[in-house]
């Protein structure tokens, strides 16, 4: 029986019992199956799992102002088997995705990519009419495609900085960030580095959170002439706001005032994906009477190059 997997509702409390933890993925895969799929005395114990990542990195440019100026996804889909047996699996994607710009399909009706390419172990003869692969998935983790996404989608974090000369030598740098993913998701492990110039002398700074950001944290790094925000925490539909007071050695020249910046935005949000191509099942494609699998698949959308300009 195929098994239909839905986006998990609400990761507000980080940990979900369907979602393998990140270090699963590392497990030895050699040695726990011999020549003949069987699996080894070693191994008597170990659950068949199969693990699907659908990863996604953002690669997007802000202007000063909040606009976005270029944005890119750069995706993937993963997995790691541990199948006794090595069984052909069929996976089965969102039924609407096109493929190329100059497809029918127009943005917010659809799932449109600009390029994918897959696997060679990938079998195509069904992908055409349903969207759907099927493959026998070799020892240890490989990326069944790859995908590729440019032009509009919807940010999950949109940044606002401003500046203010409030003296010749002294400025007052504020950041605003406004995360625009639902609230049952989250952005893990945040921190925006904000590069100062190098007449920096002191630079203090503080920040404005709304409940529910955890590990909150602003502080200027002398040596490297930078103020770090961090958060562990950054639920969706909030806003959050680091305020800097800068003190620079001589006066700000427009040559100094260009050191400031840019802004550089790293994350993680787990169980959350921008483009929406999604795994509408998994499964094993023959029937095999008691082989039960256990299948994983998790959504995580990351920071490649999040930058902002001042």
């Amino acid at each position: 029986e195929p098994i239909v997997v839905s986006p998990v509702a609400d990761t507000g409390k980080m940990i979900n019992p369907k979602t393998a933890s990140a270090s699963a993925v590392h497990k030895p895969v050699i040695g726990s199956v011999d020549a003949d799929g069987k699996k080894t005395s070693l191994s008597t114990n170990q659950k068949n799992e199969i693990f699907v990542d659908i990863l996604e990195r953002l690669s997007v440019l802000f202007s000063n102002n909040g606009y976005v100026l270029n944005s890119t996804i750069d995706g993937c889909i993963q997995m790691k088997s541990y199948l006794a047996g090595n069984p052909q699996l069929r996976l089965a994607l969102n039924e609407d995705l096109a493929i190329g710009r100059n497809t029918s399909t127009t943005y917010g009706s659809g799932v449109t990519v600009d390029d994918i390419n897959f696997n060679d172990c990938v079998n195509l003869s069904e992908w055409e009419h349903g969207r759907t692969l099927s493959f026998y998935p070799p020892d240890g983790e490989f990326i069944v495609l790859n995908y590729r996404m440019t032009g509009e989608f919807k940010t999950p974090f949109r940044i606002f900085p401003s500046i203010e000369e409030v003296e010749p030598n002294k400025l007052e740098i504020a950041v605003h960030v406004r995360a625009e993913i639902p609230d049952n998701h989250f952005g893990a492990n945040v921190s925006i580095e904000v590069p100062l110039p190098q007449t920096t002398t002191v630079a203090s700074c503080n920040v404005v959170s709304t409940p529910g950001a955890n590990g909150v944290n602003a502080e200027y790094i002398s040596q490297e002439k930078k103020l770090l925000w961090t958060l562990k925490k950054f639920p969706g539909c909030t806003e959050q706001t680091m305020r800097a007071k800068v003190t620079l050695s001589g006066p700000c020249t427009s040559q100094i005032r260009r050191e400031i910046g840019p802004i550089n935005m790293n994350f993680e949000i787990p169980m959350y994906n921008v483009s929406s191509l999604q795994v509408r099942y998994l499964r094993i494609a023959e029937n095999m009477p008691g082989y039960t699998p256990y299948r994983w698949v998790r959504y995580v959308t990351q920071s490649s190059s999040y930058v902002c300009r001042l």
